[in-house]
């Protein structure tokens, strides 16, 4: 189960946005590039701020517009014919890039380290990959939980909530990271062992 199970809802209430995106004349490149290029300033920002817990409220609030450019580039290629190689590739890309921009700064917070955060960044990385290997073998592109994109993406959420709000978290940050990075674990098994069962058994 994950969050990304969710997701043609979501992107039926972004349908008529991406309708009137098109009409403008805004690619699906366009979108991907621009949303990467805000997650790694609002990465930067963050790291610069981090002794300001209260700038980390703009991450649920960027996350949730992230996933909905997410949403809106797919639409953009698919439903109104911009789908390309590159594009294919920057989708892949810009979403592992966005993600260790997001995820960096907070191993700068009390109680974190970058030593505790970097296997998470790592195993996401891990994560994404076996999902898209699997495509490169025969199979479909891989979104198994229980810890995919969207789902780290709500937990992040959650944990910029709790540290713009001034929680007490900073003693929590070791077990919250050894729970995510297990999860995440847990996702890289399930996305191969998922893929292979799409595959035939003689290989």
């Amino acid at each position: 189960m994950s969050l990304y199970e969710f997701k043609p809802r979501f992107q039926a209430l972004l349908r008529p946005v991406a309708a009137r995106l098109f009409r403008a004349g805004v690619r699906a490149n366009q979108v991907t590039i621009g949303a990467c290029i805000l997650s790694i300033a609002l990465g930067i920002w963050l790291a610069t701020a981090a002794s300001e817990p209260v700038a980390f409220l703009l991450v649920p609030a960027w996350l949730f517009v992230r996933m909905a450019l997410n949403a809106i580039d797919g639409m953009l290629a698919r439903e109104f014919g911009q789908a390309s190689y590159l594009g294919a590739y920057l989708n892949e890309l810009t979403d592992v890039i966005s993600d260790c921009a997001l995820y960096l700064p907070f191993a700068l917070l009390p109680g974190s380290s970058l030593w505790l955060v970097l296997p998470v960044i790592l195993l996401s990385l891990l994560s994404e990959m076996a999902g898209v290997v699997g495509v490169m073998v025969g199979a479909s592109r891989r979104y198994d939980g229980p810890m995919g994109k969207c789902d780290r993406a709500l937990v992040f959420g959650l944990l910029g909530v709790l540290v713009g709000f001034g929680a007490p978290v900073g003693n929590a940050f070791a077990a919250i990271w050894a729970v995510l990075a297990l999860l995440i674990g847990a996702t890289v098994v399930n996305r191969v062992r998922n893929g292979l069962d799409e595959l035939p058994r003689t290989q």
